[in-house]
């Protein structure tokens, strides 16, 4: 009788195999990483279990050949997390063993940088130092540089590198010095430095929060809490309180922020908190390079850095002995995943606390209508947060209704087609006042569409059903689905009239005639194009605190967590753009996002104004907005949901099958939706096949089946075992979207 190793290999496949674990490698454990032969060549695999061989078969298996790492680079609670993913959301176990294990630490393709450092090893006195200047005044001036360092350290690249490199050794030789091999620590923001921040006083809506989410971390059962806030009310302060007590307590801290634009003003902050303990808060995103991950990786899995901040991918961070998960702005659609694996950032978090018995906080001012639900069937703990820090008052909301202002435009004629009068107005007030302004369009490039008005051809791309965006920067057409980019025609393609027009307007359109407008002002913009620039989104925010810029444009990217004192007046341009799509979550992503940008006036001193420009504002997503009133809205939404078995009170799924022809992806799918109306589960409602809202994209036509139950997991089971049995050959694809937030 032996041990035996069940591994999962890493690949594409979800390929399991066993292993003989050999005598002299007894330490093996599940969540280590061995290298195994496969055919006729050397893999790298994962072990999921070590168990005892049995007998009974009459095969001979080959052992494992090296246990790469000494200790499971996954705990068992991670593991177990990993399991439970790949299962509610029906994809292979390696998609989620690739999800804790980054590329560099799976592939073992990062190393540790090393440095050579000097140390002086007894100290010499003005006549030793004169007396080496004669002799070697090479040897002389490094010893003079150690003397002039508080810790007597250097690294040897201070001291010019391989040519200081046997003055160096001689130094050794007499006994002056000894050299070191160090390992760098390759720490993102590392040039920059943090002045020590001191915890704030707190009101009494904070320190009643924090005194609830202080029992929760001591209580044995500890319910998820949901920490609901006013914009401006300071739930930052109270996270940074509440971390600080857990890290007192020897435990570790994971903040999950929901875009990566927000994670170097978060990490700012944190690192400002516990400046005192240096390297103690760590990063992880997706635009680190290899080298930072490596680093921050292994710094978070060996316990040197107790506070880890990030994007929805850090829910996967290895940290030790896990005492408090906060999501911050809990609400944002950017905690779904859009790839596979389709996980739920949020979700995910609240059942790693479980499993690692923690506390886990999810704040927000608009509260997703999931945690509104579990707040009221008891699931969730819900503090509030009912005022601003320092007694702020909230901004005034105003609704302007743009179809007023056009036909005061026909009237009058002349003005900016997407600027009120009364919002212009206001804007130069502010800017008189030595004020700032943020304004918002959740919709980048410079035109909408190309179109001819002599033949009404539009310039689409030739992958996807869309309309190729104008982008002036790049002179480029670009689809915004699959990135295919094409040159501006000069002519119509189909009728080759000159008299071709560009349609709409996007971030690039509007800050041109804005600087035209308020040509005093200076204005800069963020949107995705912008912040694929590294740091450039962080360069814009640093001079827009620094009063070096005064009117900030852009995407929703400007709408959470920023916190600016100088801003009085928000302009949303055009509020209609997120509310008319076939989606269930339309009106309650309007209400989120009008909310989060509103409360980006009025932090400071001055009282906030905030105007929205509408085509609908009779819509209830604007009007509760309008009066801040988040329970508001969330009883009609939910009354609504629960009228007609919506999310939260069921579960969605959208699987979309995709084929280059579109006879093909319509056969395929009306074949899989006969064979899964067969052993149907009683409780499980499913649509027939329809095209997609974006009926081709990346060169594939699209057609979704839509599936609804009171539990996820009767969806994902039917459905994969259903596909398993399929044979659908190379040309079609079937993508299953547990709770699915996205219908496009």
């Amino acid at each position: 009788m032996g041990r035996i190793a069940r591994v999962l290999v890493d690949g594409v496949s979800d390929l399991v195999l066993d292993y003989v674990v050999p005598e002299d490698m007894q330490e093996v454990r599940p969540g280590a990483r061995v290298q195994i032969p496969l055919r006729n060549m050397q893999s790298t695999a994962t072990v999921l279990t070590v168990f005892d061989d049995e007998g009974g078969g009459d095969y001979q298996m080959k052992p494992i050949h090296r246990l790469i790492d000494p200790e499971p680079l996954i705990s068992e609670p991670m593991m177990e997390l990993a399991r439970w993913a790949a299962d509610y959301y029906a994809v292979p176990l390696e998609q989620m063993i690739r999800c804790l294990l980054p590329e560099t630490v799976r592939q073992d393709q990062g190393t540790p940088k090393t440095r050579k450092m000097l140390y002086l090893e007894k100290k010499p006195n003005q006549e030793d130092i004169e007396v080496l200047f004669a002799r070697a005044p090479r040897q002389a001036s490094i010893l003079q540089s150690l003397l002039t360092t508080p810790s007597g350290s250097l690294p040897l690249q201070d001291l010019g590198g391989s040519l200081a490199l046997e003055p160096a050794r001689s130094l050794v030789r007499k006994g002056w010095v000894r050299i070191e091999e160090e390992t760098v620590h390759r720490q993102p923001m590392v040039d920059e430095e943090f002045v020590e921040s001191k915890p704030m006083r707190l009101n009494e809506c904070q320190q009643k929060a924090l005194e609830g989410i202080l029992v929760n971390i001591e209580s044995p059962e500890r319910k998820p809490i949901l920490l609901q806030g006013v914009t401006g009310s300071g739930k930052t302060e109270v996270y940074l309180q509440a971390t600080e007590r857990v890290v007192k307590q020897g435990k570790s801290v994971l903040i999950l922020v929901p875009e990566i634009s927000l994670t170097p003003q978060t990490l700012q902050r944190f690192k400002s908190r516990f400046a005192s303990l240096p390297g103690s808060v760590a990063v992880l995103h997706s635009m680190l390079s290899d080298g930072e991950r490596f680093d921050e990786w292994h710094a978070i899995r060996q316990g040197k850095a107790r506070i880890v901040v990030g994007p929805r991918s850090a829910v996967f961070a290895p940290v030790r002995n896990l005492g408090l998960i906060i999501v911050d702005e809990e609400h944002d659609g950017s905690y779904k995943q859009e790839n596979s694996p389709r996980y739920h950032g949020r979700d995910l978090a609240v059942l790693r606390a479980k499993f690692e018995h923690a506390s886990v906080i999810l704040g927000s001012a608009t509260p997703s209508m999931e945690s509104v639900r579990n707040v009221l069937v008891g699931k969730y703990e819900r503090l509030r947060l009912d005022e601003r820090a320092d007694g702020k008052r909230l901004p005034l909301i105003r609704v302007l209704d743009m179809r007023l202002e056009g036909s005061r435009r026909a009237r009058q004629g002349g003005g900016v087609p997407f600027l009120s009068e009364r919002l212009r107005m206001a804007v130069n007030e502010r800017l008189e006042r030595d004020e700032q302004v943020i304004f918002l369009l959740n919709r980048r490039g410079f035109a909408c569409s190309l179109q001819c008005p002599d033949c009404g051809a539009v310039v689409t791309c030739p992958h996807c059903a869309r309309p190729l965006t104008y982008h002036k920067t790049e002179e480029r057409l670009i689809c915004h689905l699959c990135a295919y980019q094409a040159v501006t025609p000069r002519v119509c393609p189909e009728c080759h009239s000159h008299n071709i027009l560009f349609q709409g307007y996007g971030t690039e359109k509007v800050e041109e005639l804005m600087k035209k407008v308020f040509t005093q002002a200076c204005l800069a913009r963020i949107d995705a194009d912008i912040a694929r620039r590294k740091n450039a989104v962080r360069d814009i925010l640093r001079q827009f605190r620094a009063h070096k810029i005064d009117i900030l444009l852009g995407t929703q990217m400007i709408a959470k967590g920023l916190d600016f004192p100088n801003v009085t007046l928000v302009g949303v341009l055009n509020a209609d753009i997120s509310l008319h799509i076939p989606d269930l979550r339309a009106s309650e992503r309007t209400f989120q996002l009008m909310t989060q940008v509103a409360g980006r006036a009025g932090r400071g001193d001055i009282d906030g104004e905030v105007i929205i420009q509408t085509f609908t504002p009779q819509a209830p997503a604007i009007q509760y907005a309008r009066h801040h009133d988040s329970d508001g809205f969330a009883e009609q939404e939910l009354e609504l949901r629960q009228a007609f078995d919506l999310p939260p009170y069921s579960h969605m799924a959208l699987l979309t099958i995709r084929a280059v022809h579109d006879e093909l992806a319509s056969f395929a799918a009306q074949s899989i939706y006969r064979r899964l109306l067969t052993e149907l589960p009683e409780n499980v409602t499913m649509t027939e096949p329809l095209p997609a809202p974006i009926p081709k994209a990346y060169g594939q036509y699209r057609y979704q089946i839509t599936f609804k139950a009171p539990q996820a997991r009767t969806i994902s089971r039917h459905v994969r075992k259903i596909l398993s049995q399929l044979s659908l050959g190379r040309e079609v694809t079937a993508v299953l979207d547990i709770d699915v937030y996205s219908f496009m």
